[in-house]
């Protein structure tokens, strides 16, 4: 069985057991998050109407909450002025694990 959860503004295929890297999360390590569903599948049965996946969540723990993404170099220029800025952004992510899906 594995859903299709809504995290941090993406959605993810997920199954119990699995990790995820989701957008910074406000939970501690050790908290329980739970995620709406945007689908299920179970075997050959996949559930998509609101109605019955409004009684349905994904439940995981938060493995880690002060991982950093992979540094991205933004660089702007303007030709014939001598104007040039560089910057960097590393954004801030949650490591979470799937307990359940029910």
């Amino acid at each position: 069985m594995y859903a299709i959860v809504k995290a941090g503004g993406h959605q993810e295929k997920v199954e119990v057991g699995d990790e995820i890297i989701v957008n910074r999360l406000d939970a501690k390590k050790g908290d329980t998050v739970e995620f709406p569903v945007a689908l299920l599948v179970d075997g050959a049965n996949v559930t998509v109407s609101a109605k019955d996946l409004a009684q349905v969540s994904a439940k995981g723990e938060v493995v880690d909450d002060e991982l950093k993404g992979k540094k991205i170099k933004i660089q702007k220029f303007k030709n014939k002025t001598g104007v040039a800025r560089r910057k960097g952004h590393r954004q801030q992510l949650t490591v979470v694990k799937i307990t359940a899906i029910a």
